[in-house]
Formats: C-alpha cells, structure tokens, sequence
C-alpha cells in the first residue's frame, strides 16, 4: 500500500451552533414553556370555574323544586319577585 502524499483532511463541520444561536433557541423555547405553564393554569381554573357553575346550577334547580311546592307552576320574576300564574291553573287554596 502506498503512503499517502497530501495529509488528511481534518472535518470541516462544525460541532456545535453559535453561542449567540444557543441563547436565541433557548429563549423562544423558554417563551413556549411559560406560555403552556400559564395555559395550564388557565385550563386548571376554568375546570374549578365550570364545577363551580355546575354547583350553582344545582342550587337553582333545588330553589326552583322548592318554588313548584310551594307556590305550584309558576314564573317567578327574579329582579323584584313577582310570581305569574298560568293561566290554565287553577289556584291551591
């Protein structure tokens, strides 16, 4: 085998980016991360906003049950309490 006249080349690819680059890719993955932190906060307290809403609505429910029994099948005016027979209903003395 015959001895190689021109010397090896060294790899001429690089083996790491910039630090420049380094910083730049690590804030916008720093920014994606805070974003999906605070995305899950927002999801984590619309959850507890939703049950809630559910426990309120249960409420309203168990109110208007107790207004049925009391006063029969009515509309009842929530902004000053006024109750509207139906008209077909005829009055439980």
């Amino acid at each position: 085998m015959a001895k190689r006249k021109t010397p090896k080349t060294k790899n001429l690819r690089p083996e790491k980016i910039t630090d420049a680059q380094l910083s730049k890719v690590q804030n916008v993955i720093k920014g994606i991360n805070e974003g999906q932190m605070q995305l899950g906060m927002l999801e984590t307290k619309k959850h507890a906003l939703l049950h809630d809403i559910m426990q309120l609505q249960s409420m309203v429910n168990t109110i208007q049950q107790e207004f049925k029994k009391e006063y029969g099948d009515v509309d009842i005016d929530i902004t000053n309490g006024k109750i509207e027979y139906n008209k077909n209903e005829q009055v439980n003395s």
